[in-house]
């Protein structure tokens, strides 16, 4: 499929501009067609009123209507996926099948939100009939549901070309919430993001879905990303990426003078905590599953592990050697892109250069042609050096881990009290350890998102139950998740209807139910 390198504002093609960008392959750093021209604050400014345009349409069609466009964005990413298999691998150096599961991913998460808004019953409908004999004082007829925010500005990353960027999570929900989209594309897939765009496109105007509901972006942080965030007429912001850059997105929000959410999922440690037994017991499987944790997708996943605890003694020893012998014997892997792969190169530097970290797995291998091959990286460090040093709690992004080697229980439990909100956290354990330490689960709730049991944190499963996100900084809003059908709620807002008859009402509070959707009807 032709790629034409221009931002789509709605259903119209921005017109070419003076500064261009190029996909670059990372293993070669070779350049690819076709050149990419950055959106500037006039096209910034389109796509948002568009936008908001969109939003008086959009907010008001029924759920069926929002299931039909999510579902024919998923079939027509499917009639891309040759295209998109082609172009992703060649932005991105991820394996083809990677792709194609990541393809499904996306497809699968665009008819579940489409499954939930055609069932109905997310809008939460709460209904207090009027007792109008009530005394002291009569009592109104109050009714409530959630409604769409506003038109939503996506951020997508550079680590899932398909699953968290144009099409993903947050444009699904968005989307499904009744929110029209405007995506800044990641400048380091720009042709994976036009294939995905011009899908959507396709099937807004196959849906008759109002121009504007969706917008493409190519432009840099700086000039596009600013300027969406500040525009008034974006309601809120998705963002997935580093704690650096989601945070100076919440800033600017913040200082609006209608302050707006950003819902962020940024930077994450992922600590594993392997109790003694399990470590005596299973060290050695342990090890293996954690290696394979650690580098998996060059170690580019926001869930890899880069933190793990173990109690001193014999089996920590034999654990760490075996952790080090592996992820010293694992080939270099290409990352996304340079500047990525040196932030990775001067994050492990960081912490070779920590006193009292010993690095147990570290090559200095080339970074290759187009300077982006990465190898692995295991260091050590005792407790009281980990928490007398906070940069040792800093992210590394990319297939490194430290070990953290406590005295005892009391010390590991200083360790976690220490630590910072996180996407997840593991435990190993056997029966009798788990139920001995409940304790260090229940402080663990307080630190993180998801809890793990004897796994291993990569691999986000994309189902109503997910927690995808964690206390801050793992995310910006604890309460909130990136990934399952939870994910509607950051886009969506509760309206209440006081005294309105029965005909003014939407029809998920009307006393006949027309839609057949669960509801709260008189509690008591």
């Amino acid at each position: 499929m032709a790629l034409e390198g221009l931002s789509l504002v709605g259903y119209s093609r921005a017109a070419a501009s003076g500064r261009v960008i190029f996909g670059v392959e990372p293993g070669t750093g070779a350049a690819l067609e076709p050149p990419y021209h950055l959106a500037g604050e006039e096209e910034v400014d389109r796509a948002a009123r568009l936008a908001a345009h969109a939003f008086e349409a959009y907010r008001a069609r029924p759920g069926r209507d929002r299931a039909a466009f999510l579902e024919a964005i998923a079939a027509g990413l499917e009639a891309r996926g040759d295209a998109l298999e082609a172009r992703a691998t060649a932005e991105t150096a991820l394996p083809a099948a990677r792709i194609r599961g990541e393809l499904g991913r996306t497809c699968g998460q665009l008819r579940m939100f489409a499954a939930l808004v055609r069932e109905g019953s997310w809008v939460d409908a709460r209904i207090d009939r009027a007792q109008p004999a009530r005394q002291p004082l009569p009592k109104p007829d109050v009714r409530s549901m959630l409604r769409a925010l506003g038109p939503v500005a996506v951020f997508g990353p550079s680590n899932f070309p398909l699953a968290f960027t144009v099409a993903g999570g947050d444009t699904a929900s968005a989307l499904a919430a009744g929110c029209p989209v405007v995506v800044k594309a990641h400048s380091a897939h720009p042709g994976t993001s036009e294939l995905a765009g011009l899908a959507i496109v396709e099937a807004g105007r196959a849906c008759g879905m109002p121009d504007g509901v969706f917008s493409l972006l190519f432009g840099d942080g700086p000039t596009a990303g600013q300027a969406l965030v500040r525009h008034p007429a974006i309601r809120a912001v998705g963002f997935t990426g580093s704690q650096a850059a989601g945070r100076a997105l919440m800033d600017l929000a913040a200082a609006r003078p209608e302050p707006i959410p950003v819902f962020a999922e940024m930077g994450s440690l992922n600590p594993v905590v392997i109790l003694p037994r399990a470590l005596a017991a299973r060290g050695a499987a342990i090890a293996v599953g954690l290696h394979a944790s650690v580098t998996l997708g060059v170690g580019q996943f926001c869930t890899n592990p880069g933190l793990v605890l173990v109690e001193a003694g014999p089996a920590a020893e034999a654990f760490a050697a075996d952790l080090a012998a592996r992820l010293a014997a694992t080939a270099p892997g290409t990352m996304l892109y340079a500047d990525l792969r040196a932030a990775y190169a001067a994050g492990i530097g960081r912490l070779a250069e920590r006193g009292g970290v010993e690095a147990l797995a570290l090559s200095d291998l080339d970074a290759g042609p187009g300077r982006c091959r990465a190898t692995a990286a295991l260091f050590r460090a005792d407790a009281a050096t980990f928490l007398a040093d906070e940069a040792l709690r800093e992210e590394v992004f990319g297939p490194a881990t430290l070990l953290v080697v406590c005295r005892d229980a009391a010390e590991r439990e200083r360790v976690v009290r220490a630590l910072e909100g996180h996407l997840t956290a593991t435990v190993h354990g056997e029966p009798e350890e788990l139920a001995q330490h409940r304790e260090l689960l229940a402080l663990l709730e307080t630190k993180v998102g998801r809890i793990v049991i004897n796994g291993f944190p990569t691999g986000v499963e994309v189902c109503p139950s997910m927690v995808h996100g964690g206390p801050y900084p793992a995310a910006s809003d604890a309460r909130y998740t990136s990934v399952g059908t939870r994910a509607i709620a950051r886009f969506a807002r509760p309206v209440c209807y006081q005294g309105f008859p029965d005909a003014a009402l939407p029809p998920e509070l009307q006393d006949a139910n027309p839609l057949g959707i669960a509801r709260l009807v008189d509690p008591r």
